[in-house]
């Protein structure tokens, strides 16, 4: 078991706490000779970095990584590559009335529970904060995917009860990048920003879904028994701060039909996909599509009633710089962690063809 560590032949770990010196991490399994678009990098840390929008955290991190070893000359080696993210905008004494209080909907009381001490700046581990060394790895493996025609491409869906109602298929997938909230339909999105601004101004939050598609995935990827590909991107979506659910295809709403009308098939010429691109738990050639569901992010200003380390009860506001909703940072979360995913079982398919 190795809690810090995720990948089979991909492998990233990650390292370091919200209000530390820094965060940062080690790729191991990259192939040789791809091309490191400092550009490209660079772009996909500013969508995930706080303090980008009205309607995010203000806090301020410039989130430029520092590669220590595994590129030369623009290209990857095929050694480690180790890396470096400096935390520079931290207000540790936000929380030092938090030191002996369990928050609500935080990992403060089971950090404790498992380890007898936790970092209580900021959530320490627990935090958010580390996903942005998530995001580097995943603007590596976008790199090589790339490469190999593959695109991933994730979007707001809803929050809280605003969503999209057109299909997916007459989306833009293009125009996420043009709204802050990241949501694709400009007349949802300004919905959505408008009562995050009110969530925000009442110190409140709200949660929502997100939607992953994944474009130009080969068949065959994946494993048949516990390693199935939906479990894997399962596994790595649930691994995400404040995600509860995850759906592949259509998910619980294929509970409500019948065989017959479920089965992908070609109706009208058209190919149906209630699977999501996955039969067996292997890659059928056809777009990967999932959605995550994201929880209300836990502190709000409003006044909570809650316990202390010894077990009193007491009444809590929390203080600091929060997300009143936190999809629109957690859009390219998701999206490094499928292609995460994409890339691990495409190296090992290439193994696993590989003849004598």
């Amino acid at each position: 078991m190795s809690a810090n560590t995720f990948g089979h032949l991909f492998r990233v770990t990650t390292f370091g706490e919200s209000h530390g010196p820094a965060i940062g991490g080690v790729i191991d399994g990259c192939p040789a000779g791809l091309p490191i678009d400092l550009a490209f990098i660079a772009s996909e840390m500013r969508r995930r970095k706080p303090g980008q929008s009205s309607i995010t955290t203000p806090r301020v991190e410039d989130d430029e990584v520092e590669i220590l070893s595994g590129v030369f000359e623009g290209r990857s080696t095929g050694t480690p590559i180790g890396f470096l993210i400096k935390n520079k905008d931290q207000k540790s004494s936000d929380y030092d009335a938090l030191k002996d209080v369990f928050r609500p909907g935080h990992a403060d009381f089971t950090y404790n529970a498992k380890y007898g001490i936790r970092d209580h700046r900021g959530s320490g581990r627990a935090s958010a904060r580390e996903t942005a060394a998530r995001v580097f790895a995943g603007a590596i493996a976008k790199l090589y995917l790339l490469q190999k025609g593959i695109s991933v491409s994730a979007y707001v869906h809803s929050v809280h009860e605003i969503a999209i109602e057109k299909p997916l298929e007459t989306l833009d997938l293009s125009l996420t990048e043009q709204s802050i909230v990241r949501c694709p339909d400009a007349e949802t999105a300004d919905k959505m920003i408008a009562l995050i601004e009110k969530m925000r101004d009442e110190g409140d939050s709200v949660g929502g879904t997100i939607v992953c598609v994944c474009k130009g995935v080969p068949a065959g990827l994946g494993e048949p028994v516990f390693d199935k590909l939906h479990a894997q991107l399962g596994h790595a979506i649930l691994s995400i701060n404040a995600v509860k659910g995850f759906e592949i295809g259509d998910g619980f709403a294929s509970t409500l039909r019948k065989g017959s009308e479920n089965n992908d098939s070609i109706r009208n010429g058209i190919a149906s996909n209630h699977d999501g691109g996955i039969q067996g738990g292997i890659s059928n050639g056809k777009d990967i599509i999932f959605k995550a569901a994201l929880k209300p992010v836990s502190t709000i200003s409003k006044q909570q009633t809650t316990t202390d380390i010894v077990g009193n009860t007491i009444s809590l506001e929390a203080k600091g710089r929060h997300d009143p909703c936190v999809l629109p940072r957690a859009v390219p979360i998701v999206e490094a962690m499928a292609a995460l995913v994409i890339m691990d079982n495409y190296l090992l398919n290439k193994v696993q063809k590989e003849t004598i």
